[in-house]
C-alpha cells in the first residue's frame, strides 16, 4: 500500500488512489509540500526536462557514429524503422543524426548556425560524420534530407530556401546557445491562443518536480504540448509512454511576465523564470491515461 500524507482533509481518500500504481513502495523523505508518497523501484524512462530524466546526448567527434539515442527515433516515418527496408533505415538514421546535430552539435562541428536555428544543407552534407546506419553523411543527397524532413511524424524540422540556397533547422529542443527564442519561435500573447498547455512526465519525477518546479535542464526551454496522446497519435512535445500530465496556467504565467512561445510544429516552449517553471503556475496534475486528479500544494 502506498504511503500518503496530506494536510488537506479532502485528499485523505487518495491512499487507495495511489495504491493502484505499485505493490511494493519505499517511502520518500518528507519535503515542504503536503503531497508525500512512495514509488515503486522499477526504473522508468524520464523526460528531458527533469533532474531524474535523460540528459541530452553527449556530442561526439567527427567520424564517430551517431548515438543510438540521437534524435530518439520515436514518431518517425509511418510506424518505426523497417529491418528489411534498407532505404527506410538509411533515411531514418539520417533524420536521427540531423536532429542531434541541429539541436546540440552545431557549435562543436563549427557549423554556421543563424540565430533562428537555420544552417545551410550544403554545409551539413560536408560534415565528416557517419550516421548510426554507418553511412557517411557526405554520401547523402539534398533530396534525402528533404525526404527525412517529410517522413518525420513529429515535424521536428523546417526547410527554408533563400537566394537559391536550402536551409534546415530543428523546430525546438535546442541546447545551442546561439539560437534565440525570439528568432526561432512565435511569441504567445494571450491564453486564448493555447487552450491546452500540458507537460508529460512520469510518476518517478513528480516528487522532485513538486519540490523545485519544471526545469529546462541543458535545453533552452521547458517543453509543453498543445494536445494529449490520445488514440495512439504522435504528439509533438510529449512522449507516448508518459503517465503524468502537468497543466500550465497560461493566463497566470503570462500575467506574471513568463514568456511563452510556440514552434512551427506546435510545441509550446518557455524559459520560465531563470530556467524554471515554478509549481505555483501548475493549473492541475492528472494521471494518464485515467485522467485522475493528483492533489498537490504550491
Amino acid at each position: 500500500m502506498w504511503t500518503l500524507s496530506l494536510s488537506v482533509a479532502r485528499c485523505t481518500s487518495l491512499r487507495a488512489f495511489f495504491s493502484r500504481f505499485s505493490p511494493s513502495p519505499s517511502s520518500f523523505p518528507s519535503s515542504r509540500f503536503s503531497l508525500f508518497f512512495s514509488f515503486s523501484p522499477r526504473p522508468l524512462v524520464a523526460m528531458d526536462a527533469h533532474p531524474s530524466s535523460s540528459q541530452p546526448s553527449k556530442p561526439f567527434s567527427p567520424m564517430a557514429r551517431a548515438s543510438r539515442r540521437g534524435g530518439r527515433g520515436r514518431g518517425r516515418g509511418g510506424g518505426g524503422r523497417s529491418t528489411t527496408d534498407g532505404d527506410s533505415n538509411r533515411i531514418d538514421a539520417l533524420g536521427r543524426l540531423l536532429t542531434r546535430i541541429l539541436r546540440h552539435m552545431a557549435s562543436e562541428l563549427n557549423l554556421n548556425m543563424r540565430s533562428d536555428g537555420y544552417v545551410r544543407v550544403d554545409d551539413l552534407l560536408k560534415l565528416n560524420i557517419q550516421t548510426f546506419a554507418k553511412i557517411p553523411l557526405k554520401s547523402h543527397t539534398v533530396e534525402e534530407v528533404k525526404e527525412a524532413v517529410r517522413r518525420d511524424n513529429k515535424q521536428r524540422f523546417s526547410l527554408l530556401e533563400e537566394n537559391g540556397q536550402l536551409f534546415i533547422r530543428a523546430n525546438q529542443g535546442h541546447t545551442i546557445k546561439a539560437v534565440e527564442s525570439e528568432h526561432l519561435l512565435k511569441p504567445i500573447l494571450s491564453a486564448e491562443e493555447v487552450p491546452v498547455c500540458v507537460h508529460g512526465t512520469y510518476r518517478r519525477n513528480l516528487e522532485s518536480i513538486l519540490q523545485s518546479g519544471l526545469k529546462r535542464m541543458e535545453r533552452l526551454h521547458v517543453h509543453f504540448s498543445s494536445g494529449l496522446p490520445t488514440d495512439g497519435e504522435v504528439i509533438s512535445g510529449m512522449r507516448r509512454d508518459i503517465n503524468i500530465l502537468i497543466y500550465l496556467d497560461v493566463k497566470k504565467a503570462l500575467e506574471d511576465g513568463m514568456k511563452l512561445y510556440v514552434s512551427d510544429n506546435e510545441v509550446i516552449l518557455t524559459e520560465g523564470f531563470d530556467g524554471v517553471v515554478p509549481v505555483k503556475y501548475f493549473a492541475k496534475i492528472e494521471t494518464w491515461p485515467r485522467r485522475e486528479l493528483v492533489p498537490f500544494q504550491c
